[in-house]
């Protein structure tokens, strides 16, 4: 059934993402020549981070690389993801906030910088979490929300752009992960019940999620498929972005 899933995920993907692909790109190249953009647009972009604190992070590494270097590893994949988040800001009119598990808002600021909003994670599981931060976005004015982790190195500005395009033609996009889950979702309103009854941190994730929004009669937007980095299997994918793993 993943499988199949996935299979037609990227046959609908392909002409989609060709299109929008055509749009950003032209867009892209007006922004660089006038370097003008709208100050009216309310996107918000919301970044799934916790305070790394050693032990408490990537622990699915910690067995084959130790505390230390797992800790480290997160670290400076959350700052490779606040890299292309910052660059997304000069494409386009976003607010990026930071919603944080562990730590204070002032230790998050100490490490990330202060550029950036920060809230702490709402109680309940990730889908109690991710509906909470979706509603307190738009509750403040958002039209467009996109909401990501710090496990996906391969999630480029470019990438993060393609989402938000993604939003003006549709009511979902969502960024499927290699694993069954998902890297990124996006959303114009605020939906609880896509979130519900959903296995979170298994492999039917993305396929419970469709579900839900077929059920719902929303049309979905899909990015490219990409790879989280959550086990020693999949360090190869952070290895062409540091230095940590290479001899």
């Amino acid at each position: 059934m993943i499988q199949f899933l996935r299979e037609e995920l990227l046959r609908r993907l392909t002409e989609e993402q060709k299109i929008i692909m055509e749009s950003m790109q032209t867009q892209v190249e007006l922004n660089s020549v006038t370097n003008e953009f709208s100050l009216d647009t309310k996107q918000c972009l919301i970044i799934f981070a916790r305070y790394p604190e050693l032990g408490k992070v990537k622990t699915r590494l910690i067995p084959a690389l130790g505390a230390e270097i797992s800790t480290l590893i997160y670290k400076q994949m959350t700052e490779h993801t606040l890299e292309q988040a910052r660059t997304l800001r000069f494409l386009r009119s976003i607010s990026i906030e930071v919603w944080f598990a562990g730590g204070s808002d002032s230790q998050m600021k100490d490490w990330l910088g202060d550029d950036l909003d920060y809230q702490s994670q709402s109680a309940g599981d990730l889908g109690d979490r991710l509906s909470y931060a979706v509603q307190m976005a738009i509750s403040k004015g958002s039209d467009s929300v996109v909401i990501i982790g710090t496990d996906c190195p391969d999630l480029d500005t470019e990438t993060l752009d393609l989402g938000f395009r993604a939003l003006q033609q549709g009511d979902l996009v969502l960024g499927p992960a290699n694993d069954g889950g998902y890297y990124l979702i996006g959303l114009k309103r605020f939906i609880p019940e896509l979130f519900s009854g959903i296995p979170w941190s298994t492999s039917e994730v993305l396929q419970e999620t469709v579900k839900n929004s077929e059920k719902l009669g929303l049309k979905i937007s899909y990015l490219p498929y990409l790879t989280d980095v959550d086990t020693a299997k999949d360090l190869a994918v952070w290895e062409k972005y540091s230095q940590i793993l290479k001899p």
